[in-house]
């Protein structure tokens, strides 16, 4: 049987009822294994894996506003993911002066490289927020699945979670990505079990959805589904048995749908007014005019810094950003640049196990669909519609709800069934496992896996700037002594890691003799002078397929 927060009108699991009170441990320790094995790839990642482009951004931002009460740094994101990588910094004694006059990106340099703190560990303390965070959202996606399909969907759903190489690599880094992706979920699983018990579950929805909010602005898209759902919710409890009564269960809706705006809009501004209980704000200057249908944004219930926050986010937007896609470089965003990432960066079993809970779900767990793959969809094609192609980390909520939706293929009764779902499984397993510890650059095995995707896709997909110090170790063994010309794309400062490199754009290429290092998103968008570098240059490494070590005679 399903478990309490499911309706009648919801296909019993497969197998028909629910484990006895023997097959608890069992199921108990499969969740435990499964967390276990995420929480060491995460944490291996991060313990190796030097700051990526964003996170010293987060990480200076997180220090100023706590220390100084000040929104100054950052407002293109809302503050709550920030504040959640500082809970992991407050063990970390770290200070910035109040009359710091650097940018954003300067102060994230300041913080990591010049407080006179390992800049490896002030990161593992900022990341290790977002593990623990990651691994609270699996838990969400097992029970959302379990609600949905009973304890082996739990366990299929938890299982595509824990081996996605895109929640693992995006999940061990002190970002916003996974998070706001998470609470997401949360809001529709919450908003599912309201269907028996909105009193209990409808707040807390709005807290999720208010959470979301309050890490990254593209949460937004989600809200007008969330309050579609409310109603859907509350409908279901009450039930409907006359036209009267459909008014009045309608009226309810409205009202339940009001109140968990209220208390979204509650969380965001909460998430404010603990770094600034005053709130004083500055605007920044330059902040761009907004006109048309974005001028409706300033309508919205929020702090001024939020709604000054989206300005600086759509003048993002209104920049023209350089796509590299299946090998091509494109000059400005192309409309199926997620799918078609997501296809590459998705592991084959997990891809052919999302067609078939897509499926699964649409005929046989049908009004579950709309709490699982309608969020999906409109996130998504509201992703799709940005300007920014830099990779699939805008869309993470896609495996966190296609892993819920997979689960739906155990309700299929069939011996081939569940052959197909264990071998699909074991197959993103091994696939997933092969590629540790470098998950940021996965891509599966139709695209060659982690070493071919810098052919496929650039930036965070590839290259994110996180292999600085796996590359300074590379040149102490392999190549001492010998003339180092690096072309880095990233945050980290080369020579705090002991690497000693010249920039070979810098000078005339008949110069350029030894060790030509280079990102692999640089080589994707290499202009004419690194172009012809290259050409006249050898690949002898590859660094965490990240970066390629050339030499040049």
């Amino acid at each position: 049987m399903i478990t309490a927060a499911a309706r009648e009108d919801v296909p019993p699991p497969a197998g028909g009822r629910a484990p006895g009170r023997w097959r608890r441990w069992p199921l108990a320790f499969a969740v435990a294994a499964l967390l276990a094995e995420m929480a060491i790839a995460m944490l291996t990642a991060a313990t190796e894996q030097s700051p990526t482009i964003d996170e010293p951004v987060y990480v200076g931002a997180a220090i100023f506003s706590l220390e100084h009460h000040s929104l100054r740094y950052n407002p293109e994101h809302p503050p709550l993911g920030k504040l959640l990588v500082a809970t992991g910094l407050a063990f970390a004694d770290v200070h910035v002066s109040p009359g710091f006059a650097g940018d954003q990106a300067a102060l994230g340099r300041s913080v990591l490289y010049e407080t006179g703190h390992d800049p490896g560990r002030l990161m593992l303390l900022a990341r290790v927020p977002v593990i623990v965070l990651t691994l609270l959202f699996g838990l969400v996606v097992f029970a959302f699945a379990r609600d949905l399909t009973g304890p082996a969907g739990g366990v299929v759903a938890l299982a595509l979670y824990a081996f996605s190489p895109d929640l693992v690599a995006h999940g061990s880094l002190a970002t916003l990505d996974v998070p706001v992706a998470g609470f997401l979920v949360t809001s529709a699983w919450l908003l599912w079990r309201a269907r028996r018990r909105p009193g209990r579950y409808l707040p807390l929805a709005g807290l999720a959805l208010g959470a979301a909010v309050a890490t990254k602005m593209s949460a937004l898209a989600a809200v007008p589904v969330v309050l579609v759902l409310v109603v859907l919710s509350v409908r279901q409890a009450r039930g409907i048995d006359s036209p009267q009564r459909t008014l009045r269960v309608l009226g309810t809706g409205a009202a339940a749908a009001l109140g968990v705006a209220l208390i979204a809009v509650a969380v965001v501004w909460a998430s404010y007014l603990v770094i600034d209980p005053r709130l004083r704000w500055v605007p920044p200057p330059g902040l761009p005019p907004v006109g048309g249908l974005r001028s409706a944004a300033g309508l919205l219930p929020l702090p001024e810094p939020y709604l000054d926050g989206m300005r600086v986010q759509f003048g993002f937007e209104d920049q023209v950003w350089t796509t590299f896609l299946f090998g091509e470089p494109h000059v400005g965003a192309l409309w199926y640049y997620l799918p078609a990432a997501l296809l590459v960066k998705t592991p084959l079993g997990a891809l052919a196990l999302w067609a078939a809970g897509v499926a699964a779900m649409a005929s046989r767990v049908r009004p579950a669909a709309l709490y699982v793959l309608l969020p999906a969809a409109v996130l998504l094609a509201a992703a799709m519609t940005g300007s920014r192609d830099l990779g699939v980390r805008y869309a993470l909520f896609v495996p966190m709800f296609l892993a819920i939706a997979a689960a739906a293929v155990v309700t299929v009764r069939r011996r081939w069934a569940s052959v197909f779902v264990a071998g699909m499984v074991a197959w993103v397993a091994v696939s997933s496992l092969r590629t540790f510890p470098y998950y940021l650059p996965y891509s599966n095995e139709a695209f060659g896996g982690p070493a071919r995707t810098h052919r496929q896709l650039h930036d965070s997909n590839v290259d994110w700037g996180q292999d600085l110090a796996r590359l300074a170790g590379r040149l102490r063994q392999r190549y001492p002594g010998e003339r180092v010309w690096l072309v880095y794309k990233g945050s980290g400062v080369p020579s705090a890691y002991g690497i000693e490199a010249a920039d070979p754009l810098a000078v005339p290429p008949s110069e350029v003799h030894g060790l030509l290092v280079v990102s692999d998103s640089s080589i994707a968008k290499a202009g004419d002078r690194l172009a012809a570098l290259l050409r006249t240059s050898v690949p002898v490494d590859d660094v965490g397929h990240s970066i390629t070590i050339h030499r040049r005679p």
